[in-house]
């Protein structure tokens, strides 16, 4: 299965716990808290570009599976990283932030980011 297409948020849990332990400011926790993110996705081959967009502000990636990148982090910050990929699944540890996305059907995009013991899953939808 393509990675490649828009994901809208459906739901999330774990979300302002999350956020507060990798130190994002309460301002902000409480602005994006019920915004419904939208993930694009463009795979080509082991090259992918992922960009989130959540309300103003647009975060995007591009890495190819295997070599390390440059990825930015939800706080902002760079961090030299390597993805892979394991059959549906793009792994990547961020620091202390492991994040799994999965994609579980043809429609379906699961993101699971775990710090310590907390976990933060965020589901969305293909919109396009």
């Amino acid at each position: 299965m393509s990675f490649t297409g828009k994901y809208q948020l459906e739901s999330q849990e774990g979300f302002v716990e999350f956020m507060k332990a990798v130190g994002l400011p309460d301002d902000m926790i409480e602005k994006g808290k019920d915004i419904k993110s939208v993930s694009e996705i463009e795979e080509n081959g082991n090259q992918f570009k992922v960009t989130v967009t959540t309300g103003s502000k647009v975060l995007t990636n591009s890495f190819t599976i295997g070599q390390e990148a440059d990825i930015e982090t939800l706080t902002g910050e760079k961090v030299k990283t390597i993805v892979n990929r394991e059959g549906n699944k793009l792994k990547v540890v961020l620091n202390r932030i492991t994040s799994i996305t999965e994609l579980v059907d043809a429609n379906t995009l699961v993101n699971t980011l775990t710090v310590g013991g907390l976990v933060y899953k965020r589901i969305s939808k293909r919109v396009a």
